[in-house]
């Protein structure tokens, strides 16, 4: 896999000060685990916050390390991501890696452009006639739109219930190395599919 700018990105040096604030409090912890007047059971809450926090940032800064070989768009593709989360503009975006994906998408609309964050951004725009499927995009260009994905049979990822789009994202990259970047319309939280599995995306602040 080539990672391209990664080793040099912001996601990666905030994952770093996360993951190092993280194992400084647990030694903090460790140095006082023998003293019975001190109580550990309530801090644990921030811990594990700050984990859930380190593995976003770190879903992201793969996510870009996995884009960039595939389509020099990656830093627009994730910037109009990042606005589509805040909108809570539900979306589904298919990434074209290596396998060919024409037997598990159904016809959808031909759009045939150049890549653009304004155009992404507008065919997900709700009551857009083509926001409610997937778009695919190949390169540096939006191929098509209103695609059907596969679902995938799972029900729960993390103990969650998954909705039509998370299924749908799942599907698909269950039976290709596509990456398919889902947008929740309900809670406008980001996540990724790739290889059956679902990754939230963080945004870097």
């Amino acid at each position: 896999m080539s990672v391209n700018d990664c080793d040099t990105s912001v996601l990666k040096k905030q994952l770093v000060r996360n993951l190092l604030a993280v194992a400084d409090q647990i030694s903090r912890f460790l140095e006082v685990v023998d003293d019975e007047d001190k109580c550990l059971l309530g801090e644990f809450r921030s811990i594990r916050n700050q984990i859930v926090m380190s593995e976003a940032l770190a879903s992201s800064f793969y996510l870009q390390c996995y884009l960039s070989p595939f389509t020099k768009q990656y830093v627009g593709l994730l910037q109009s991501v990042a606005h589509l989360s805040e909108r809570k503009h539900g979306a589904l975006i298919v990434v074209q890696r290596q396998d060919p994906l024409s037997s598990f998408l159904s016809h959808g609309t031909m759009i045939q452009a150049k890549f653009s964050s304004s155009l992404l951004e507008s065919i997900f725009y709700p009551g857009s006639p083509l926001h409610d499927g997937a778009v695919l995009i190949q390169d540096d260009k939006i191929v098509s739109a209103a695609h059907v994905l596969p679902l995938s049979n799972k029900e729960v990822e993390n103990d969650q219930k998954l909705g039509t789009r998370h299924r749908a994202a799942l599907g698909l990259s269950e039976l290709s190395d596509a990456i398919v970047i889902v947008v929740s319309e309900e809670t406008g939280r980001a996540s990724f599919a790739l290889n059956g599995r679902l990754y939230v995306i963080g945004m870097a602040t």
